[in-house]
């Protein structure tokens, strides 16, 4: 009788106990995750365009009031900060341009993409871990895709032609429609995506001019799109998407209204005392002098300009994590925004720039997220973009590379704060689940001891009353046998 008692009491608790006992529950799709960059999207540009379907996105998600790029605020450098978590001195891609200060070669962008010795020194993208871990990954168009890394690369992946036009809507689509299919009939788990502009107008017309304002208007059709496209393939109930840039855009002061910075007019510099440079590209450059010139070249550019900024490797800002690098030549140099760090002679054309301090408000980028991991309708504080690598390792489930980011700098966007990864089971859920369970088990434990004691007291009356019984017989035997 006991068995049976004990049996049903359990079958009773189990719901408390958190075991199903007949029906369970179907499995939720595994979670996907599409990054995308739109190169040189400044926080601020949606202040001055119309942008319905951005503000539906961050309506239906996350927005962040800015971000952070590592310095150097450039495209390649900052991007593989995006895919590894990792401030640029720890992560080695210092530079949109691979160079050899002993050959003194140096590659331009596109061709540097495919110098696998620049990208590869000891630091793994986001596609590489997840595939390491049993998930499936492909890049398009992203800085770094076509590089291998320790023999491995993406395993779907499309590298861009050398003469691409980053700014048509049409191959746009394109690209759109590619990504959802990689999801969808490849069943892909993490995408990343890149667009080139509005960078390219954001250089050739500045920032703050109707030619930009175009562009922006068009990043929001292709985000409306990118969502339209997502809903099509029946991806949006597992489909996560974080929007963000590398870096911010800022107006060039005119020739005729500064003193521009030019090198070669500095008294006490001379260019006969480099064995290597890395200037005329932008705001910021970098010097290797000749052995025995250090501190020469160094004395001579010092506070030359009140708007140059000129350090030694070593004693750059510690906040700027741009020093602890062999790639980094000694003398580091980067202007005020606005201004251009010319060589022998002012060459550069641009009316906007990046490569300024990440301080400088111009470099900050923009950011949205939406989708079932992350909470709706919510505006956040400002962040760096160091951390949205282990946001995004959380949300695929993947154990992270040491990295220089922080989930808890992220976290509060997810559905839950306190879930180990999504669709998993909240602190507060686990709390009453084990509090349940506890009450359960004493139920159990309870429920046995009285049965045990009842069916105890049961066999004491029933051996009581056979005793009875027996004297009783013999007493009334003897005494019918007795003369």
């Amino acid at each position: 009788m006991l068995l049976p008692v004990a049996l049903l009491c359990l079958a009773l608790t189990a719901p408390a106990l958190g075991v199903p006992v007949a029906v369970e529950r179907p499995q939720k799709p595994r979670q996907k995750l599409l990054l995308v960059s739109f190169d040189g999207f400044r926080w601020d540009y949606d202040r001055d365009v119309d942008t319905p379907h951005l503000d539906a996105m961050a309506k239906d998600g996350v927005k962040a009031q800015y971000v952070t790029p590592p310095y150097l605020t450039i495209t390649s450098p900052s991007h593989f900060t995006l895919l590894t978590g990792l401030y640029i001195e720890n992560h080695g891609v210092i530079h949109n341009m691979w160079f050899n200060t002993t050959s003194m070669e140096k590659k331009a962008y596109y061709p540097t993409q495919f110098q696998n010795d620049w990208w590869d020194n000891g630091s793994l993208p986001i596609w590489i871990t997840a595939q390491r871990q049993g998930l499936k990954a492909g890049s398009l168009h992203f800085p770094g895709t076509a590089a291998s890394y320790q023999g491995e690369v993406a395993m779907v992946r499309e590298v861009e032609p050398r003469f691409y036009n980053y700014g048509n809507e049409t191959y746009w689509q394109r690209n759109i429609d590619t990504v959802m299919g990689w999801f969808g009939d490849q069943d892909l788990d993490f995408v990343s995506l890149y667009f080139g502009e509005p960078d390219g107008v954001g250089h050739k017309f500045g920032p703050d001019t109707p030619q930009r304002r175009a562009m922006v208007r068009q990043v929001d059709r292709a985000v409306g799109y990118m969502r339209a496209a997502a809903e099509r393939r029946g991806l949006s109930g597992h489909l996560n998407v974080v929007i963000t840039a590398d870096h911010g855009m800022s107006a060039l002061f005119r020739a005729s209204e500064i003193k521009q910075i030019v090198l070669s007019k500095i008294p006490g510099f001379s260019f006969k005392d480099l064995s290597f440079h890395l200037v005329d590209y932008g705001p910021s450059g970098m010097l290797l002098p000749k052995p025995g010139m250090l501190d020469k070249v160094y004395g001579a550019l010092k506070g030359a300009h009140p708007h140059l900024h000129v350090y030694k490797r070593e004693e750059m800002p510690a906040r700027m994590r741009f020093s602890n690098n062999g790639r980094i030549l000694p003398i580091v140099l980067w202007a005020d925004a606005g201004y251009l760090i010319n060589g022998y002679l002012p060459v550069q054309t641009n009316k906007g720039e990046h490569g300024f301090d990440n301080h400088n408000m111009d470099m900050k980028p923009f950011f949205r997220a939406v989708g079932p991991a992350f909470r709706r309708n919510l505006e956040v504080g400002p962040f760096e973009t160091v951390n949205i690598y282990p946001l995004m390792c959380h949300i695929l489930g993947i154990r992270p590379e040491v990295n220089d980011g922080h989930l808890n700098a992220t976290k509060h966007m997810l559905v839950s704060a306190s879930e180990d990864k999504p669709g998993g089971m909240s602190t507060v859920k686990m709390a009453f689940t084990g509090l349940a369970a506890v009450v359960g088990l004493l139920a159990v434990v309870f429920i046995v001891r009285v049965s045990v004691h009842v069916h105890k007291r049961r066999n004491e009356d029933r051996v009581s009353n056979s005793s009875t019984h027996s004297d009783g017989f013999d007493e009334e035997t003897a005494k019918s046998t007795s003369f």
